[in-house]
């Protein structure tokens, strides 16, 4: 779990998780409404509650990686440029792409994935919470996705 506090309402899963080559995709604006709860104009503490950000960390626990990333990239957008919270939601969606090619069975992806979530994160404190994520889970996801990937590497 990597939702600090209270993790909000549940949200309905997907109906099946969309891995490329493996699942078909979905239909274009299955994902519109919870997307279009990020705006803009709201502050980095608002779109941390809205049901884009807390519907796509649900997805993200649930294995959901695909529909997590195309979730949270709204929320993403809206944070400006520079702002701390940017990094983190950036780095959030890394963790899901690794994720996602961990499925697809791509370990060089999955390393180079990893790389670039824990460089998002290097400013972060460990027990800091960030958009209600700590950042101690996000590192602890980027090792356990890591050790996988080095795995299946030196199993080939």
């Amino acid at each position: 779990m990597i939702r600090g506090g209270s993790s909000g309402p549940p949200y309905p899963d997907p109906a099946w998780a969309y891995v490329p080559g493996r699942t078909s995709r979905h239909p274009d604006g299955t994902f519109e409404v919870l997307c279009d709860t990020a705006r803009p104009d709201m502050t980095a503490r608002e779109l941390s509650q809205t049901d884009a950000w807390l519907a796509g960390l649900q997805y993200l626990d649930r294995g959901f990686f695909w529909e997590a990333h195309e979730v949270i990239e709204p929320v993403w957008m809206a944070i400006p440029d520079g702002a701390p919270e940017r990094l983190v939601v950036q780095a959030v969606i890394q963790i899901a792409n690794a994720s996602l090619k961990q499925k697809m069975e791509r370990p060089g992806a999955v390393l180079r994935l990893c790389a670039i979530a824990e460089a998002l994160l290097a400013d972060g404190q460990a027990g800091c919470l960030t958009m209600g994520v700590r950042m101690q889970d996000l590192q602890d996801l980027i090792v356990t996705q890591r050790e996988t990937a080095n795995r299946k590497t030196s199993e080939a």
